[in-house]
């Protein structure tokens, strides 16, 4: 792939399994800055990583030589696995089989950044399913309201 020249600027977001067991507070600065790692270490580029205790966003450049899927299946993993040894609060935790991912175009970069990073003051006049719901009318998907990334 010496000759190809590819920039996926991906906006992914995935909540917890509907169990109960979401991210205390405390632990969230810590997961947020693993995932972080995790995207780096798989050979992306961790733009940002925020969220609040039942769904993260992170923002990435997915490389190219690596399906979305694949890389999602990866992170959430890697990310779970991770929890799980902080805690035995999260011993049953898991994030959902789903997720949302949304090209980002260069030019918004950084209004996605900042949307990531308010995501408190966000979530104060919004749920997740009208965040999420804002997102599928964005970018025209249409949506089955028993879709995973909505229960």
């Amino acid at each position: 792939m010496g000759n190809s020249l590819v920039k996926n600027n991906i906006h992914a977001v995935f909540h917890t399994k509907k169990n109960g067991i979401t991210v205390a507070d405390a632990d969230l600065t810590r997961l947020f800055a693993y995932i972080g790692g995790i995207i780096n270490n798989i050979d992306g580029v961790t733009l940002m990583v925020g969220g609040r205790p039942d769904h993260v966003h992170v923002l990435f450049s997915l490389p190219p030589t690596v399906a979305l899927a694949d890389y999602m299946r990866n992170l959430k993993a890697k990310s779970s696995h991770w929890l799980k040894g902080v805690s035995e609060r999260y011993a049953k935790f898991a994030w959902q089989e789903g997720y949302g991912a949304f090209s980002v175009s260069p030019t918004l970069i950084e209004k996605t950044v900042n949307y990531i990073i308010n995501q408190e003051e966000h979530h104060r006049k919004r749920t997740f399913r009208e965040e999420v719901e804002m997102f599928f009318k964005a970018y025209g998907i249409e949506y089955d309201e028993r879709t995973s990334l909505l229960q």
